[in-house]
């Protein structure tokens, strides 16, 4: 009995301080490593036309994404009004289906390319890659009024929107359950359907075709303005004493944690499924590189903060209470950090082969798996 009580009295202080460490590693930046939300897509049996409704037999058997949340999650509350999603997808194109309920539909831009964040509307980003970098937005409105864009990295490290560019062969269609810009009666909801084809997800004319198995980042937000209405027409709502216009809401899919969408390394994860969508299913596997990757994004942000502080990066681990090696699930990994102008390189290695990098740009890569 002694020898049990002293062997308690020696491991427990130790496994407190160990569960101490990994929570002391993490302080300050828990919001952006909650789980991402994952959605296995399967394949259509039938013809998808392009209308905004949910009447293919495809669409019957595809299965709706959990609710929309808070762009910060759990810190604000739940969102007003519902809004979920479905996937599709064939050899050549990706398909979605949202639907948003609401009780007062309205948009009045009506002309591609116009900012129709600027009113309520539906959103899609993709990283096909899933290295940050070179990703894909689309915007739609309750009018169908597309505003499409690329982007060859965030804007929050230099990156700059082409909205310029064109989805070649992108076709969407809303269809409302209710009536539009009437402000006399109460609607039920809007429903949005997408095309993508994956040959428009390119810039330099090379695309991602997936394949069954294939794992892609995509996230959806719903922008939903305070309104009222002035002269018959929804306007959007403005702050009394500064006469700004109120902050939006921002529901999304996945929690990003912050409000900003353009966090790609925070979007939900999109696994393609070889199987028809009235077939068998299959559980989502997360890549491995994707269940190592939160260190290398512990030291991005580490980074940046300390550079914040100090005006230069950190040239050792060490500086930021990182350390250079540990073990996660019986599989010891290694951490080195190395400087560049102005940037760093930061790479991770795990017993068993894998290899990924970051840079000071955010971007991620896998060396080897």
């Amino acid at each position: 009995m002694k020898f049990w009580r002293i062997l308690v009295v020696i491991v427990l202080p130790f496994m407190l301080t160990s569960v101490v460490g990994a929570q002391d590693l993490w302080r300050g930046f828990e919001h952006l490593f909650t789980p991402a939300r994952n959605y296995v897509v399967y394949k259509a049996i039938d013809k998808i036309d392009i209308d905004g409704r949910n009447d293919e037999k495809s669409w019957k058997h595809a299965k709706w994404s959990e609710y929309f949340i808070d762009i910060e999650g759990d810190k604000q509350p739940v969102p007003t009004y519902r809004t979920r999603m479905k996937m599709l997808w064939d050899d050549t194109h990706l398909y979605i289906l949202a639907e948003l309920e609401e009780p007062h539909i309205w948009a009045y831009y009506d002309k591609n390319d116009m900012i129709v964040f600027h009113e309520n509307d539906f959103e899609v980003f993709i990283d096909p890659t899933r290295d940050t970098h070179n990703y894909y937005e689309f915007e739609v409105n309750a009018r169908n009024t597309l505003f499409d864009l690329f982007l060859n990295k965030p804007y929050r490290i230099g990156g700059s929107a082409n909205i310029e560019w064109d989805a070649e062969g992108f076709v969407s269609a809303v269809h409302i359950d209710g009536t539009l810009n009437d402000p006399s009666d109460e609607d039920k909801k809007w429903t949005v359907e997408m095309a993508i084809p994956f040959s428009s997800l390119s810039f330099d004319g090379d695309f991602v075709q997936p394949t069954a198995d294939d794992v892609w980042k995509i996230n959806f937000s719903r922008v939903e303005w305070h309104t009222e209405i002035v002269d018959g027409k929804y306007v959007r709502k403005k702050d009394e004493t500064t006469q700004k216009v109120l902050p939006e809401n921002n529901w999304v899919w996945s929690e990003q944690g912050v409000v900003n969408m353009h966090f790609p390394e925070r979007w939900g994860l999109l696994q393609f499924s070889g199987n028809p969508v009235n077939g068998k299913k299959q559980m989502f596997q997360l890549p491995t590189e994707e269940a190592w990757a939160k260190y290398l994004w512990l030291i991005y942000y580490k980074q940046q903060a300390y550079r914040g502080k100090h005006g230069s990066y950190a040239k050792k681990l060490t500086d930021l209470d990182i350390s250079s090696s540990g073990n996660e699930n019986g599989i010891g990994y290694k951490l080195s950090l190395s400087n560049e102008t102005n940037s760093f390189a930061a790479t991770l290695k795990t017993e068993d082969g894998l290899i990924i990098s970051i840079n000071g740009q955010g971007l991620f890569k896998v060396l080897d798996k």
